[in-house]
């Protein structure tokens, strides 16, 4: 597999930066009102969070040049732990 370019490194690094700010966008509490849990807003940050985490995994962690054995274990691992963050958050 080809060296990741420096051009590709940038876009990743303004998408994840791009998630994050959207991510702080979506939270109540920055708007003056009280903060209302919302199901809606939860699930959106948590899949927010798993694309990060899979950006970050794939192209900063070079998992994306790894066998195809682990790149399935890293995203089914995301998977689970996300699943798992939300359903926490629901009960």
């Amino acid at each position: 597999m080809r060296p990741i370019s420096t051009r590709t490194i940038t876009v990743i690094w303004l998408a994840l930066s791009a998630i994050t700010l959207l991510s702080w966008w979506l939270a109540p509490g920055h708007s003056g009102e009280p903060a209302v849990p919302s199901t809606v807003v939860t699930l959106a940050v948590v899949v927010l969070g798993a694309v990060k985490g899979r950006m970050i995994i794939r192209y900063f962690m070079e998992v994306r040049a790894a066998p195809r054995w682990l790149r399935l274990a890293t995203d089914g691992w995301l998977l689970v732990l996300w699943s798992a963050i939300f359903a926490v958050y629901l009960w």
